[in-house]
């Protein structure tokens, strides 16, 4: 019975140093692949400061909303595309937390990180890092004439989704059994203009409202948070307020922009033409139209902030209603346009 015992002993062990022998061969370890344990964190922005100092004199009071109410939140999954040197990919999904992740042996693979729960967004050129970008969905509306004269031959987009991205070069190494730990920080692609078209008289006889954003960026790039140099005109609709009317646009910025925050050399704000459009329907079913250079508000906020237009009147005469009109329509453009061009007040 000692005998076998001792037999036993020594057969376990020479099984034990035969599969630790196998595992060190790659070929022949078919169930211990090196993993990779990503950890998510998550930068809530909403704008970038460029000198307007939003963060830090910020008054509640007026907006209605906190700065930080402004904030997006954190999204529900996220798709990391892993780059191969021979230039094959494959994608995975994580929890806003992160997660395990298997990876293959070897060096000089890289990551790409971003939330996929987007609509507004179309996706492109993902498996080639230097090229993957979102670009706005299309979206149409009749009329448009100042906009069409300023900014000719451009799309008009739906505003984008709020989508993240982060971008990792160069992942270490991997071994058999090799488990490393890797924290990417998840950043803000699409930022918010809160715009404001404040009111002195004649807010009563305003029934809907609605807004173009013209000369704003068209795609963004996930690998650097980098501009196109191709614009667009952002359609959008607008709360009644108070004060006036009110939108909360979101956007990709300015074009050809490169971002500080993402590890860049700051561009400059460059010499392009932005526009704000403001579009009324009236209770008495006539449109009322206002169009704005905004060039100068935008220099100090090319990804996100406040854009502020006051002064806006709708004088009795215009406003008055005497025809009992049904304003519930759809097709703003069949009514006649009344435009009604006014000085911007900063």
């Amino acid at each position: 019975m000692k005998i076998i015992n001792q037999y036993s002993i020594l057969s376990v062990a020479l099984l034990a140093s035969t599969l630790f022998t196998a595992c060190e061969r790659t070929e022949l370890c078919y169930d211990h692949f090196p993993t990779l344990n990503v950890g998510l964190s998550w930068e809530h922005e909403w704008e970038r400061d460029y000198g307007m100092n939003h963060a830090s004199n910020w008054d509640a009071s007026l907006h209605g909303f906190t700065y930080d109410d402004m904030r997006p939140e954190r999204p529900e999954w996220v798709n990391m595309v892993i780059s191969k040197p021979n230039g094959t990919s494959n994608e995975t999904y994580l929890n806003p937390e992160g997660g395990e992740v298997s990876v293959d042996l070897g060096s000089g693979q890289s990551y790409l990180l971003y939330n996929g729960d987007t609509e507004y967004i179309m996706l492109s050129d993902m498996t080639s890092m230097p090229d993957a970008r979102a670009t706005a969905t299309s979206r149409t509306r009749s009329g448009m004439t100042y906009m069409n004269e300023h900014h000719p031959n451009v799309r008009s987009t739906n505003p984008p989704d709020v989508i993240y991205a982060a971008y990792v070069e160069n992942a270490p190494e991997f071994k058999v059994h090799d488990h490393h730990s890797l924290d990417v920080k998840m950043q803000p692609l699409v930022y918010t203009y809160v715009i404001r078209y404040e009111f002195d008289y004649g807010l009563e006889h305003v029934s809907l409202a609605r807004g173009a954003l013209g000369g704003m960026a068209e795609s963004v790039y996930l690998r650097d948070g980098h501009t196109s140099e191709n614009a667009s005109v952002i359609l959008f609709d607008c709360d009644v307020k108070p004060f006036g009317c009110e939108a909360h646009v979101r956007s990709f910025g300015i074009p050809s922009f490169s971002d500080e925050y993402y590890g860049r050399a700051e561009s400059e704000t460059p010499d392009l033409p932005f526009s704000l459009n403001l579009e009324i329907l009236l209770r008495n079913g006539k449109i009322v139209e206002y169009n704005y250079d905004i060039a100068d508000q935008m220099k100090k906020q090319p990804r996100g902030g406040v854009i502020t237009i006051s002064g806006l009147r709708i004088e009795d005469q215009i406003g008055e209603s005497d025809s009992g009109f049904n304003v519930d329509v759809d097709d703003w453009p069949e009514h006649d346009v009344i435009d009604l061009p006014i000085e911007v007040q900063p």
